[in-house]
């Protein structure tokens, strides 16, 4: 018989035919690390997938929240020009102030001077020795009560002089804080500008992904993207009068929601002529920072209309709203400025009829638009 571990016996049944070692060999191990690692290296060089573009509506709302945030920032620019300019004024005069002022302390100086040269002319002696020495005493004391007049004309002028010295120093401390503030409003001029720059520069990277019936259909909606006060989702701005929407129907507002038109503005009248004024500017590009002539921001087409009635107005939409009566929603009149959203962002001017004209957003001419086409904040009549 043969023994059990002879070369040519069978395998016993309990082992399968075939059947691999749990042990690979190092040959084997290393070409599968290889495989491994190239699969893994394959991995991590493939590119990854691709951000979904946004859609058009979530390009306008973004666009809208860019131009917000650009008209913000155009109303701090305006501040903080506006700050600048009166601190720039405020300086000229004070410079001029210690200008005068140190030439009369140099005219002052110059008398005293005189005066103790005339002295140091006369020797300086006591008056009761230029007395005794006089050869007529009845004159040397005339001469001796001009003398203390002199004297206390002198005096009063040392007086005024310290006055003088302590005024200039008030002044030109005066003038260096005004310098202080100066370079503070313009440091912050800039920081808004680039903040606007940036902001527009977004938008318009955004708008260029749209179509050009999209492009125009976002810079014909009104709004700039900021929620309704009391919280709540944004309300999607309404076009301006006259826009078509995309099931083709007008969307600019139903005319029942309006209170009734009021009476046009009385001929002549000062809101007559800033509303003149305005309607005058349609069609003119949306300039941030600009009052005119060629271009217009919000509030610099507002302060341009009621100066060219003979008012003057603040700078920014958030002062000009101090600059006269406040007014309801219901008693608008022509010529009355309205202001939107919380902040106090936005201002156009009411003509009548439910509509206003304002100057909305880069890309934008100035144009009309219906009031309620925007969050209102309150409503002011200058004049």
């Amino acid at each position: 018989m043969a023994h059990p571990d002879t070369p040519g016996r069978r395998r016993p049944a309990h082992r399968k035919p075939g059947a691999r070692s749990l042990v690979a060999s190092p040959a084997r191990t290393g070409a599968g690390l290889t495989l491994v690692g190239a699969a893994a290296v394959g991995a991590l060089h493939a590119p990854a997938a691709a951000d979904p573009q946004p859609s058009s509506a979530e390009v306008r709302t973004r666009v809208a929240e860019l131009h917000h945030e650009a008209e913000q920032a155009t109303e701090r620019y305006n501040g903080a020009t506006e700050a600048a300019e009166e601190a720039e004024a405020r300086l000229e005069r004070l410079t001029d102030d210690a200008a005068r002022r140190t030439a009369g302390l140099n005219d002052a100086r110059d008398a005293l001077g005189a005066d103790a040269a005339a002295r140091y002319r006369s020797g300086g002696l006591p008056p009761t020795v230029h007395l005794a020495l006089a050869a007529d005493p009845d004159s040397y004391l005339s001469r001796a009560a001009a003398l203390e007049r002199s004297q206390h004309r002198q005096s009063g002028a040392l007086t005024r002089l310290e006055s003088q010295l302590d005024r200039i120093e008030e002044v030109r401390a005066e003038a260096e804080q005004e310098h202080e503030t100066l370079r503070e409003a313009r440091a912050a001029a800039k920081q808004e500008r680039a903040r606007v720059l940036q902001r527009t520069a977004e938008a318009e990277e955004l708008l260029a992904t749209l179509t050009a019936a999209e492009r125009a259909a976002a810079l014909a909606a009104e709004g700039h993207g900021e929620e309704r006060s009391g919280g709540g989702a944004a309300t999607a701005p309404r076009p301006a009068a006259g826009a078509v929407g995309a099931d083709g129907g007008d969307r600019a507002g139903r005319a029942e929601e309006r209170p009734p038109a009021p009476p046009p503005a009385p001929a002549g009248s000062r809101a007559a002529q800033a509303v003149a004024f305005a309607q005058a500017q349609l069609g003119k590009p949306y300039g941030w920072g600009a009052t005119g002539p060629s271009a217009f921001d919000c509030s610099g087409l507002t302060q341009a209309a009621w100066q060219a009635a003979g008012v003057s107005l603040p700078r920014t939409s958030h002062s000009q709203i101090g600059a006269g009566v406040r007014v309801s929603r219901d008693q608008l009149a022509p010529g009355d400025l309205v202001f939107y959203y919380s902040g106090l962002t936005h201002v156009g001017m009411y003509v009548g009829n439910g509509q206003i004209i304002h100057a909305s957003r880069p890309g934008t001419p100035v144009r009309y638009a219906p009031v309620d086409s925007m969050p209102f904040a309150g409503a002011a009549r200058p004049g």
